[in-house]
């Protein structure tokens, strides 16, 4: 999920704060969440009961209101699960959910890694599982979102595809 505004300058800017705040008086909304893709995943880390209730696509794939043992089976049925952070990420808030990692609850300035996530300690969807079988891969690559060279790609990306 994400708690921010794409291209915002970082947690420093006031006005980054105040489109913040004002997406999130409607980001559950029911018209809002049918609507906009991008409110689908907003996770709003100081509201986290409203974010359960009225997320219709989020909290529903990360087991947020109830287990679907089928997303689980499917997703642990991967060979590899491949996640690629965008170090230098200007769309995605926190940058550490590339990574399924997220803002501590009830607070919007410290992340934590996916590790120390209820959905990882849990194991609502098998990434705990996976990780000590192996089969999460963390990948970071320098660039702004989804900007990375061809030659990363065949040399990072392609191998896990054969």
């Amino acid at each position: 999920g994400v708690y921010g505004f794409p291209r915002c300058p970082g947690e420093s800017s006031h006005l980054c704060d105040w489109i913040r705040k004002t997406l999130d008086l409607g980001a559950y909304t029911k018209a809002v969440q049918e609507h906009l893709v991008q409110a689908e995943y907003w996770h709003d880390p100081l509201k986290e009961e409203e974010y359960r209730k009225n997320s219709i696509f989020l909290a529903d794939i990360n087991q947020e209101r109830g287990i679907n043992e089928t997303y689980k089976k499917n997703l642990m049925a991967l060979k590899k699960f491949v996640m690629v952070k965008f170090l230098n990420d200007t769309m995605v808030d926190p940058p550490i959910s590339e990574w399924f990692g997220f803002y501590k609850s009830g607070q919007a300035k410290e992340t934590i890694p996916l590790q120390e996530t209820s959905l990882y300690k849990e194991d609502r969807l098998g990434l705990q599982e996976m990780d000590k079988a192996g089969k999460l891969v963390f990948l970071g690559v320098k660039g702004d979102h989804l900007h990375f060279s061809e030659e990363w790609f065949d040399s990072s990306i392609l191998p896990f595809l054969q």
